[in-house]
């Protein structure tokens, strides 16, 4: 392990660390997370799905950053992607239940506030299979567009608010692996059991660990950058 490597983990406990020691700090967390959840996600998204990337490309490259890279515009763009996530969350939670309950399965609506069951189990697998199938591959492409828009000019502010330039973008994405690695295998492979086990957690928590899971999302770029 390299000293970069020791300070960015240590950088990382010191942040996170307080939560977990001060209860104190992690009440001020809760309250505030509970009275403007929609900016909460904002921050939780751009700090910690940003440092994913960040980890991706140590991975791919042995950097955290580099020119061109651009983790101001990566965090604006996950600002802004945070937020629909969180939106996409509220949705899918609360009418995938809904559907299951006009479908036969009445109960489905109140066994996602009862204790872990077989059920809730069921029920919160049916939220992230819907979610996950509809906006999943919506928000993963939008994902990729920024991404070449931030690198194509120069991973700078000014740049980032340059025209995007959506249609020739779209035209030359690898659609291949796009299709055959972020679509057809993290989707159903990684992010349904992921958001499954999100599902399962209380309300007041599942953004903040959809976030984390914004660090796996930087794993998963930096594989996907390496395969044929």
């Amino acid at each position: 392990m390299k000293k970069k490597d020791l300070l960015v983990m240590l950088c990382a406990a010191a942040l996170l660390v307080p939560f977990f020691v001060c209860p104190p700090v992690y009440a001020w967390y809760e309250a505030f997370n509970a009275q403007h959840g929609m900016a909460m996600s904002f921050i939780k998204f751009a700090v910690l799905s940003t440092f994913g990337e960040c980890i991706g490309l140590r991975i791919t490259h042995g950097v955290y950053n580099r020119p061109g890279f651009g983790i101001l515009p990566r965090a604006l763009v996950w600002d802004i992607l945070g937020m629909g996530i969180s939106m996409a969350m509220t949705v899918f939670s609360s009418g995938v239940p809904v559907l299951l309950a006009s479908l036969g399965m009445h109960d489905a609506p109140a066994v996602m506030s009862l204790p872990l069951s077989g059920r809730k189990v069921l029920v919160a697998g049916c939220i992230s299979v819907a979610m996950n199938t509809i906006f999943a591959p919506v928000f993963m492409t939008l994902h990729k567009v920024t991404d070449t828009h931030i690198i194509a000019t120069g991973g700078t502010l000014r740049g980032f608010f340059t025209p995007l330039h959506m249609g020739d973008i779209l035209a030359g994405l690898d659609w291949h692996r796009q299709w055959n690695f972020v679509f057809r295998k993290t989707i159903p492979l990684f992010w349904y059991p992921a958001h499954t086990v999100t599902f399962l957690l209380p309300g007041d928590v599942r953004v903040l660990f959809a976030a984390l899971l914004g660090v796996v999302l930087g794993l998963l770029l930096a594989i996907a950058a390496h395969r044929k």
